[in-house]
C-alpha cells in the first residue's frame, strides 16, 4: 500500500474542521495508516467515528494511542477462533424425566423443540433496537401539554462555557463569496418581503401518521425514482432506449438503474452494482467494472445511466457514465422589487456541549438586531438529542422538553419584535421533542401573538420556499456528511469534494438521495415521494452540516453550509448574504442568482 502524504491527511481532516499543526501528530497518523492499512480518507472516517463515540475527544497523541489500541484489539479479536466446549447431551427416560421438570434444565428441553435464541453479538435484522437513546429519548406525549406562559416556565440556567466566553475570534469572516467592495450588509426589516411555500400542495404543513409503511409500497417508490430519473437521463442524452441490465449481449448497450453495493459494508470500486427498474430489467442487478472510466463519482442510491458491454450477463464493463441532469430554475413571474434581499441563517445546536446556557443564542440575536435582515432562517436542533444534559433529562430544570423548546422560540420572537424580521424555523430529527421522521412536519407552537403570526413561519424538513421570487431549498438533515461517508470517486484528488456532494443532491432531484439512508435517518418513503422531491433547481440551497462551512456556486445554484452555531464547548459560525435584484439574460430565462449574491460565513 502506498504511503499517505501529509497533504492528503491535512486536506481530509480539514473537511471536519480539524487542523494538523503538529508535525508529531502527522507522523503518528502516517504510522497508523501503515499499521492499520488505511488510506487517508478511511483513517479520517475511523477517527471521526471514534471521536463521536468518546464524547468528541480532541485529536492528540494520547487520544491517538487509545485509538490505536482499540483498533488493534478489534483486529486481533476478529481473527481469534472461539474455543467452544461441547457438552455431552443427557438422555432422559420415563423414570428420569421428573428430574428435568423439577430442575433448571427445563428450559434446555423446551429450546430443543424450538428455534434457538440468537446469542452473542449476531446482527438482528428488522427489529427495534435495544437502546434507542442515541436517536430519541423521551416522547413529548409522556407529559400533558401545558399552555405557554413566560412566568410559569423556568428560565434556562447554566454557567457559560469558559472556552466559549474566552473566545478571541468572534466576528471574524472565515469564508467569502462574491465581490464585497460595494456592498451594504444592513437590511431594513421585513418591509416588502414575502415568505411563502413554493408549492403548498407538495409541502408538509401538519403532522401525519407514520410507521405504517409496507415493503411493497416502499419498493414501488424506489422503483419510481429509477424510472423518473432514467426518463430524464434518456431525454437529456438522446438515448434511444434502455436495455436489460443482466441480459448477456455481445454488443454495446445502454442501461439505467440505481447504484448499490454487493454487500453490507462500505462500497468501493470493486463492489459497485447497478439495480435496474422493474419495467426494463425486472429489478435485476449486475456488477459494474469501472476501470475504463477516467473519472466517476458514485454513491449508493444514485440513479445513473451507463454505456458498456455485458457479454456474460454477470459483469458490465462500463465505457461511459451519465450521472444526472439538473432541473430548470424557476421561470415564473414573481414579486418584483428593486431592493436587495438580506438573509441570515444559522443552525443548531444552540448550546455548548457542557451546559444549557442560552448565551450563544443570545449573542446571535444581538448580531441579528444589529444587522436587521429581511429574513432569518433557524435550523434545528434546538434541543439536541446528542447533548449529554438533554439525554439525562435536563437535571435541575423544572420543565419538559416541549416547555423548554417553547421558551426558546418565544424568546427569539420577542427579542426580534422591533425589527419585524421574517423568521423561518426548520426542524431537525435530532430534536428530542419533535417527530422523528423524514419528511418531518413543522414545529407546533402555541400562544404566538396574532400580530406576530405574519412574520413567523414554521416549515417542514425539507422545504422549498419562495422569498421575493428567489427559490430557497432547505433541509436540516446532514446529507453532505452522510453522502461523504458513502461516496467513492476517481481520481481521488483534483476536484472539489464539497461542491461534488452538493451537485449530487441537485442532479438526483430530491433532498436525500442516499439509499440505504444513514442509521439516524428514519425515512417514510410514501411521504418522501411527495414531499422530499425537488420540482425545480433552487436558486439557493442551504445544507447545514458537521462538515466544514462553505458557500459555493454549483451549476448556478448558491450552495451554503453555514456550519453550527456552537461546536463542542466553543462558538461556531453563521451566514449572512445579500441578493441583489434578479437580472435575466438575453433569452429571458433564469440562470440562478449566483452572480447577484454576496455572502459571508462569520464566527459567532
Amino acid at each position: 500500500m502506498s504511503s499517505v502524504s501529509a497533504e492528503d491527511l491535512a486536506e481530509d481532516f480539514s473537511m471536519f474542521d480539524i487542523e494538523l499543526n503538529d508535525a508529531e501528530l502527522v507522523d503518528k497518523l502516517k504510522d497508523l495508516c501503515m499499521i492499520l492499512r488505511f488510506d487517508s480518507s478511511s483513517l479520517v472516517d475511523e477517527w471521526v467515528a471514534f471521536s463521536h463515540t468518546h464524547k468528541n475527544v480532541a485529536l492528540s497523541m494520547e487520544s491517538l494511542e487509545q485509538f490505536e489500541r482499540e483498533k488493534l484489539n478489534r483486529k486481533s479479536q476478529k481473527h481469534k477462533t472461539p474455543n467452544v466446549k461441547r457438552e455431552k447431551q443427557k438422555v432422559y427416560d420415563i423414570s428420569s424425566i421428573e428430574e428435568l421438570i423439577d430442575g433448571n434444565e427445563a428450559d434446555d428441553l423446551l429450546n430443543a423443540y424450538s428455534t434457538p435464541a440468537t446469542k452473542g453479538k449476531n446482527k438482528r435484522l428488522h427489529t427495534t433496537p435495544e437502546s434507542v437513546t442515541n436517536k430519541r429519548v423521551m416522547g413529548v406525549t409522556g407529559s400533558p401539554s401545558v399552555p405557554y406562559s413566560p412566568r410559569s416556565l423556568p428560565s434556562p440556567v447554566g454557567t457559560p462555557s469558559q472556552k466559549y466566553t474566552s473566545r478571541s475570534n468572534k466576528g471574524d469572516v472565515v469564508c467569502k463569496f462574491g465581490d464585497m467592495t460595494t456592498n451594504t450588509w444592513q437590511g431594513c426589516g421585513s418591509e416588502n418581503c414575502t415568505v411563502e411555500l413554493y408549492d403548498r400542495d407538495n409541502a408538509v404543513t401538519t403532522n401525519f401518521k407514520y410507521m405504517f409503511q409496507k415493503y411493497t409500497d416502499k419498493a414501488h417508490v424506489l422503483n419510481d425514482i429509477i424510472e423518473d430519473l432514467g426518463y430524464e437521463l434518456q431525454n437529456a442524452n438522446l438515448i434511444e432506449n434502455f436495455s436489460h441490465v443482466a441480459l448477456p449481449l455481445q454488443e454495446t448497450i445502454t442501461v439505467a438503474g440505481r447504484v448499490c453495493c454487493d454487500g453490507n459494508g462500505r462500497m468501493n470500486s470493486q463492489s459497485v452494482m447497478l439495480e435496474g427498474s422493474v419495467e426494463t430489467s425486472a429489478g435485476k442487478r449486475v456488477s459494474l467494472l469501472l476501470s475504463n472510466l477516467k473519472e466517476y463519482s458514485l454513491f449508493p442510491g444514485q440513479t445513473i445511466s451507463v454505456e458498456g458491454m455485458n457479454s456474460t450477463g454477470a459483469k458490465l464493463v462500463v465505457n461511459k457514465l451519465y450521472e444526472g441532469v439538473l432541473l430548470p430554475f424557476n421561470e415564473s413571474e414573481d414579486i418584483e422589487t428593486n431592493k436587495p434581499l438580506h438573509i441570515m441563517t444559522t443552525a443548531g445546536p444552540y448550546f455548548t456541549s457542557d451546559n444549557l446556557s442560552l448565551n450563544p443564542l443570545m449573542d446571535f440575536l444581538q448580531v441579528l438586531i444589529k444587522e436587521k435582515p429581511d429574513v432569518c432562517i433557524f435550523f434545528g436542533p434546538f434541543l439536541d438529542g446528542r447533548h449529554e444534559q438533554i439525554l439525562n433529562g435536563m437535571d435541575g430544570m423544572d420543565a419538559t422538553y416541549e416547555e423548554f423548546f417553547q421558551t426558546i422560540i418565544h424568546t427569539i420572537i420577542e427579542r426580534t419584535t422591533p425589527l419585524k424580521t421574517q423568521l423561518v424555523f426548520v426542524p431537525s430529527q435530532r430534536d428530542v421533542h419533535h417527530e422523528c421522521v423524514y419528511p418531518q412536519p413543522p414545529y407546533q407552537i402555541t400562544d404566538i401573538p396574532k400580530q406576530q403570526l405574519e412574520r413567523v413561519h414554521f416549515v417542514s424538513d425539507p422545504s422549498t420556499l419562495n422569498i421575493n421570487g428567489v427559490i430557497f431549498g432547505l433541509t436540516a438533515s446532514d446529507i453532505l456528511f452522510h453522502l461523504g461517508a458513502e461516496e467513492i470517486s476517481w481520481p481521488v484528488a483534483g476536484s472539489d469534494r464539497l461542491a461534488r456532494l452538493c451537485k449530487h443532491t441537485l442532479t438526483q432531484h430530491n433532498y436525500y438521495p442516499l439509499y440505504p439512508p444513514a442509521d439516524e435517518m428514519n425515512i417514510d418513503y410514501e411521504y418522501f415521494e411527495q414531499f422530499a422531491k425537488m420540482q425545480i433547481t433552487p436558486d439557493v440551497l442551504i445544507l447545514p452540516s458537521d462538515l466544514r462551512f462553505f458557500v459555493k456556486d454549483v451549476a448556478g445554484c448558491v450552495c451554503i453550509n453555514p456550519g453550527r452555531l456552537t461546536k463542542g464547548q466553543a462558538g461556531g459560525t453563521y451566514c449572512k448574504m445579500v441578493i441583489q435584484p434578479r437580472t435575466t439574460n438575453k433569452t429571458g430565462s433564469n440562470s440562478g442568482v449566483a452572480k447577484e449574491t454576496k455572502a459571508q460565513i462569520i464566527k459567532l
